[in-house]
C-alpha cells in the first residue's frame, strides 16, 4: 500500500487476501473459557494457535448504548474463533490503516488471543496490545498487528476492539442519573479495563499468566496505556506497561498537537447535551433510537467535532479522579515497570507548514504570532539563525508538541518516583513504495524518516504489512531486535536478554541515557529537558 496517499494497488490487495489464509496445518484446538466453549485455528507462525473475535462484553447496541460494558451472554456448544469481530464505529480517516474485518458495527466488544503454548501449566508472559488512531478510529484486524509472529518469541499476545468516537467518548446529564451518579464517560477505556478483565480471569486456560500482563499500544493506544496506569478502576489488572508514541502523562498543555481535550464532567455533559440539541433530540432514549450511522456523521461535525478533533476524554471520578497531568505530577499512577519511546520524525515539517518550506523569516514569524511574549523563550530551544536551522527546528516542535513532550515528561514523573523506566527512540527510515510523491515531489525514505505508527510492523515482526516497501536485511534485524526487547520486558520488566544490547535504565543515575532503535542501535544521552519543559511555560 501506498501509506501516503492511501492507494490500494493490485499487489496490496494481493498481499492482504494472502494473509488471511492459513499458513500453518497444525489442528484447531477448543479452549473453555467463562462464556463458554471455544474454537480456534492455526496462524502465520507454526505452533501459535490463533482465537479471533471472542466477545469480552454484551453488545453495546440499543439500551446498551453508552452503558458501561456488560457481562457476555453464555453461548452452547461450541463456538468458532477463527475471524476477526466488527471493527467500532469509524470514519475512513487514515489510509495506513487497512482492516481484515466485515465492517464497523456498534457490536464490536470482541478480543483476540495468540498463544504458543501446549498447555495451560505454561504460565507464559501476556502483552495486550491497545491499537491507535486518535480515538476516533483502528482496529484489531490491520495486518501490522498480527499477533502471531509476536506470540512465536514465547508470550501469549491479546487484542482487543474498544469504542471510539462518540460512541464511546460522550458524556450528557441522563447518562450520569441513569448510572446513580456514577458517570459512564470514557467509555473506550472502560472497554479496554473490562478486556483486562476477561483476560486475568481467562487467560490461563491459553497457557498464560494472569499474574504477569503487559499492555502497550501506539498513539491513542499509548495514550490509553497512560490512562489505564492512571485509572484506580484499572489497578492490579497489568503489572508492567509500555508507551510507543504516546502519553497523556506530560506537558499541562498541548499548542496544537492531536493530544485529546480532558474535560470537567460539567463540561462534557454540556457537550453531549449540545449535540443532542443539534440532533433536536431531547432525551436519551431519543439518543439511542438514532441510526448509528447517523450518530458518527454527527459525531464528525460541531458541536461535537472542535479543535483538536479527538474525542474528548473525562475527569468523570471513576476512570479518572484527576487530570492525567495531575495524577502522574502527584505519582498517584501504577508503580509499574515502563518501557516509553517515540519515533524520531513523529510529525514533519510540512505537518506546521503545508507545502511551504519554513525560512528563518516565516519560522520566527509563525511563533511570534502564537506566543507573543513567549517567543524569545521558545526560540532559545528552537532556534532560527539560518533558513536550514529553521526547517530542523520546524521539525523537531512539530515532533515536540504533537508526542515527544507528552512521553519524555511522562518517562521524567515516573523515573523520579523510583519506578523501573527504560527508554527509546525509533530512528529506522523505513522503507516506502518507489514512487511515492510528498507535496507534489518524488520522495525517498531520507523524506517520511521514522514517521509516525512505523514502528508498529517491527514491534510485530510483520514486514507484509508493507508490500510494496519491501523490508531490507537490517530491517529485519531490527525487527527481531525490539520482539526480543518488548518480549524480555514483558517477561522480567526489563527489555536486557539475549540479541539485545545492553540497555540501561532511564534514570538520573545512569544520564537518563535512551535507546536509539536503528539499523545499528545504540545508547545516546537523552535530549535537552529545556527544549521539552518550555511547553508547560508556554502561555
Amino acid at each position: 500500500m501506498n501509506l501516503l496517499s492511501g492507494r490500494i494497488t493490485p499487489v496490496v490487495l494481493a498481499a492482504l487476501i494472502a494473509m488471511t489464509l492459513p499458513l500453518t496445518s497444525r489442528a484447531a484446538e477448543q479452549v473453555g473459557v467463562d462464556s463458554g466453549i471455544l474454537e480456534g485455528g492455526p496462524s502465520r507462525a507454526p505452533g501459535v494457535r490463533a482465537f479471533l473475535g471472542i466477545p469480552y462484553a454484551a453488545p453495546p447496541v440499543g439500551a446498551l448504548r453508552w452503558r458501561e460494558p456488560q457481562p457476555v451472554a453464555p453461548w452452547a456448544g461450541v463456538r468458532k474463533a477463527t475471524t476477526f469481530g466488527h471493527r467500532p464505529m469509524q470514519a475512513s480517516i487514515y489510509s495506513d490503516m487497512v482492516f481484515l474485518d466485515p465492517g464497523p458495527s456498534e457490536d464490536c466488544l470482541t478480543l483476540n488471543v495468540w498463544t504458543p503454548a501446549a498447555s495451560p501449566s505454561e504460565r507464559l508472559p501476556v502483552m495486550v496490545w491497545i491499537y491507535g488512531g486518535g480515538f476516533e478510529a483502528g482496529a484489531t484486524s490491520e495486518p501490522r498487528q498480527d499477533g502471531s509472529r509476536l506470540a512465536a518469541k514465547g508470550v501469549v499476545v491479546v487484542s482487543m476492539n474498544y469504542r471510539l468516537g462518540i460512541f464511546g467518548f460522550f458524556a450528557h446529564p441522563e447518562l450520569t442519573a441513569e448510572e446513580g451518579g456514577r458517570p459512564a464517560c470514557n467509555l473506550g477505556i472502560m472497554d479496554q479495563a473490562e478486556a483486562l478483565r476477561w483476560v486475568r480471569r481467562n487467560i490461563a486456560a491459553f497457557g498464560g499468566d494472569p499474574a504477569n500482563v503487559t499492555i502497550f499500544g501506539e498513539s491513542a493506544g499509548s495514550y490509553s496505556v497512560s490512562l489505564q496506569m492512571a485509572s484506580p478502576e484499572s489497578r492490579g489488572l497489568f503489572q508492567k506497561a509500555i508507551w510507543e508514541s504516546g502519553s497523556l502523562a506530560g506537558t499541562a498543555r498541548h499548542p496544537f498537537g492531536s493530544n485529546p481535550r480532558v474535560l470537567s464532567l460539567a463540561e462534557s455533559e454540556k457537550l453531549g447535551s449540545d449535540v443532542a440539541a443539534s440532533l433536536g433530540v431531547t432525551t436519551l432514549a431519543g439518543l439511542r433510537a438514532i441510526p448509528s450511522d447517523r450518530m458518527l456523521e454527527a459525531s464528525r461535525s460541531k458541536p461535537y467535532s472542535a479543535d483538536p478533533k479527538d474525542p474528548p476524554l473525562t475527569v468523570d471520578g471513576r476512570t479518572l479522579t484527576k487530570t492525567p497531568y495531575q495524577i502522574y505530577t502527584e505519582g498517584l499512577q501504577a508503580p509499574v515497570p515502563l518501557l516509553a519511546g517515540w519515533n524520531a520524525d513523529e510529525n514533519r515539517v510540512y505537518s506546521v507548514f503545508g507545502s511551504n518550506r519554513p525560512t528563518r523569516a516565516s519560522f520566527v514569524a509563525m511563533v511570534r504570532s502564537r506566543y507573543p511574549g513567549f517567543a524569545d523563550e521558545i526560540l532559545a530551544h528552537y532556534p532560527a539563525a539560518t533558513d536550514e536551522q529553521a526547517v530542523r527546528s520546524a521539525g523537531d516542535m512539530a515532533c515536540d508538541e504533537f508526542i515527544v513532550a507528552s512521553v519524555w515528561t511522562g518517562m521524567r514523573k515516573h523515573s523520579a518516583r523510583g519506578y523501573p523506566v527504560y527508554a527509546f527512540r525509533f530512528d529506522r527510515h523505513v522503507p516506502i513504495a518507489p514512487g511515492t510523491v510528498i507535496n507534489g515531489q518524488p520522495a525517498t525514505s531520507d523524506d517520511t524518516g521514522a514517521r509516525h505508527a512505523s514502528e508498529i510492523p517491527y514491534v510485530f515482526r510483520m514486514p507484509e504489512a508493507t508490500p510494496e516497501a519491501p523490508w531490507h536485511a537490517e530491517d529485519r534485524q531490527l525487527s527481531e531486535l525490539m520482539a526480543m526487547a518488548w518480549t524480555n520486558f514483558a517477561r522480567t520488566g526489563n527489555p536486557n536478554g539475549d540479541g539485545v544490547p545492553q540497555w540501561p535504565r532511564y534514570d538520573e543515575g545512569s544520564g537518563f541515557q535512551t535507546m536509539h532503535l536503528d539499523s545499528k542501535p545504540f545508547v545516546a544521552p537523552d535530549m535537552d529537558g529545556g527544549r521539552i519543559e518550555v511547553w508547560d511555560k508556554a502561555p
